[in-house]
């Protein structure tokens, strides 16, 4: 069975950010998790809020992760709760896989900067 879990914060963090070559730091991020059977297998970070904007970073393990509960409370967050008028994704180039999703999500690029990441150019999303 899967559970939502948003008090465990650094735990969360921590297995997005191995999982992403990341870093959490909890003074300045928070992050919201999906369990099944005591496992992680999704976690949401959000840091850079600044009262009108939070970055948002995910990652799932494996193909069954998500669900409209957890997507709903991944955005329930910063719109309700921080009052954000945009949530900022930031992507590599090279990674198709979370380009799509981004894009799936109804995310759209915003900004491209050249020569800012190990695949070349950094997508604002």
């Amino acid at each position: 069975m899967k559970k939502i879990v948003t008090d465990d914060s650094v735990s969360c963090g921590q297995w997005v950010c191995e999982r992403t070559g990341g870093h959490f730091d909890p003074v300045d991020a928070v992050a919201i998790g999906l369990k099944e059977n005591g496992e992680w297998v999704a976690g949401v970070i959000y840091d850079h809020y600044n009262t009108v904007s939070v970055a948002m970073h995910v990652r799932g393990n494996g193909k069954q992760w998500l669900n409209r509960e957890f997507l709903r409370i991944c955005f329930d967050y910063p719109f309700n709760q921080l009052k954000v008028k945009k949530i900022i994704g930031l992507v590599d180039e090279s990674n198709h896989q979370a380009r799509k999703f981004d894009e799936h999500l109804g995310f759209r690029l915003e900004a491209v900067i050249e020569d800012a990441c190990k695949g070349g150019q950094l997508l604002i999303y």
